[in-house]
């Protein structure tokens, strides 16, 4: 949900985007900016699908990011945008001291809900700071090294983000059929929808769920579930049909195909 910005604006203010699943958070925050002038408010978000796309056309300042939110979780839309997107990353979240730690060690700031207006205006005046200094880098590095140490933890991909014009769709993984390079690009057919997406075969091949997706060939990755038969064609080779007939030429893999089909 977009918002109009302040009745009062100031010259080149820090543009803020609030990301919380509760209501009553959201207008929390939003009422504890509304004293802080130099503060302007671009949007707010009611879940993860949401925030990456309002990040991605807002390319705010600062974020404002709950940490627990179903469906996608405030890890999962830091995961979604690369590097050069990274905003100053405020998190709201109801952990405990314990998993705080993690938080505290990259000195990234938190508001620990419920958070006192005091406490809030300390982690703004502190990302306001991280700004006036053009320390933003430096923070985005300390985020991406946090993410890096969640990355055993946290699950393969559930939904791919694909951008269509000046929006962003979300493609369910189970939904995938199968996978092309095409260039610079990868095209992904899912049912009767192709769609195009800016990433490394080996890239996103490392985010997909091993023993589902398998990659059959160098440009080449098939979501096993689609897999209907094997064919042998010359030399070695195979040929994998899918259960909608699209037939896919094998050069690697062929050990865990055979397995899937055979215990299928």
């Amino acid at each position: 949900m977009d918002l109009p910005r302040s009745h009062h604006p100031v010259k080149n203010p820090i543009t803020a985007l609030i990301v919380d699943d509760e209501p009553l958070a959201r207008e929390r925050i939003r009422s504890l900016l509304a004293k802080e002038p130099d503060i302007a408010i671009v949007a707010e978000c009611a879940d993860g699908e949401e925030a990456v796309a309002a990040i991605q056309q807002h390319a705010p300042d600062l974020l404002f990011l709950d940490v627990q939110m179903p469906e996608m979780n405030g890890f999962e839309v830091l995961d979604s945008l690369g590097a050069e997107r990274l905003p100053v990353v405020i998190f709201v979240t109801a952990y405990d001291q314990h998993a705080l730690k993690a938080f505290e060690a990259h000195a990234l700031d938190y508001l620990l809900k419920p958070f006192k207006q005091s406490r809030f205006k300390q982690a703004v005046q502190r990302a306001r700071e991280q700004l006036a200094n053009q320390q933003a880098g430096a923070v985005s590095q300390r985020l991406l090294e946090l993410l890096g140490e969640r990355k055993p933890e946290a699950a393969h991909l559930t939904r791919l983000a694909v951008r269509v014009n000046d929006r962003v769709i979300f493609v369910k993984t189970d939904e995938i059929d199968w996978i092309e390079a095409a260039g610079n690009y990868l095209v992904v057919h899912a049912g009767k929808e192709s769609h195009i997406v800016r990433e490394t075969m080996t890239a996103l091949e490392t985010k997909l769920a091993p023993g589902r997706f398998l990659r059959i060939s160098r440009s080449t990755i098939v979501n096993a579930d689609r897999i209907k038969e094997l064919q042998p064609l010359f030399h070695g080779e195979h040929v994998v049909v899918l259960r909608d007939g699209k037939q896919l030429t094998m050069t690697r893999g062929l050990r865990e195909v055979q397995e899937l089909l055979k215990f299928s």
